[in-house]
């Protein structure tokens, strides 16, 4: 799948399918947080993989909004080492599991990010060290069909905003503007 393909069809799943994760396909996520960039090279980051029910179901029990964690057959803990970049782990983190997120659509694979847990929790659980924080957590897997009418009500009333609203060229523009002299106008 094409990049800019695998963008338009990410979305947030939050219902999955009980089948596991092929070995192959985990390993290019996690090879494409690898490959992600960070401030001075210094890859700040560490991933923890776990598949197994019981910690998930846990971790499951620590956040608000992340109880379908219990059904994801794979939740990835990123974590960002503090020592090794004090000012830059978590947007460095960020952006090593945003490519995760891209190549597990690419796969056909439903992913969720998760900022709804309690971290020291995760860290006992999961003996993460001090020096390492929780960034997010990521739910990977085949997506189960579910209506979610609060989803569909939230996406109709809060779409993607325009270009035009959001972008402004060599200067703030402001909410409402024309941006973009360009002849197919944002």
């Amino acid at each position: 799948m094409e990049v800019f393909e695998a963008i338009r069809r990410r979305k947030s799943v939050r219902a999955y399918a009980p089948t596991p994760v092929p070995g192959e396909i985990l390993e290019r996520i996690l090879e494409a947080a690898r490959l992600a960039p960070s401030a001075e090279n210094i890859q700040p980051w560490y991933f923890i993989v776990v598949t197994d029910p019981e910690k998930r179901k846990r971790i499951a029990k620590s956040g608000r909004f992340a109880g379908f964690l219990k059904e994801s057959p794979v939740v990835i803990v990123g974590c960002g080492d503090r020592k090794a970049s004090p000012k830059w782990h978590v947007v460095d983190v960020t952006i090593a599991m945003q490519n995760m997120v891209l190549a597990a659509t690419s796969e056909g694979l439903g992913t969720c990010w998760v900022g709804s847990f309690d971290e020291e929790l995760v860290k006992r659980l999961l003996k993460i060290p001090e020096h390492l924080k929780v960034v997010a957590l990521l739910a990977v897997g085949y997506p189960r069909k579910k209506f979610d009418l609060l989803a569909k009500i939230l996406h109709f009333f809060r779409r993607k905003k325009r270009l035009s609203k959001i972008v402004g060229f060599e200067e703030y523009k402001g909410k409402a503007s024309n941006i973009y002299p360009g002849p197919n106008a944002l």
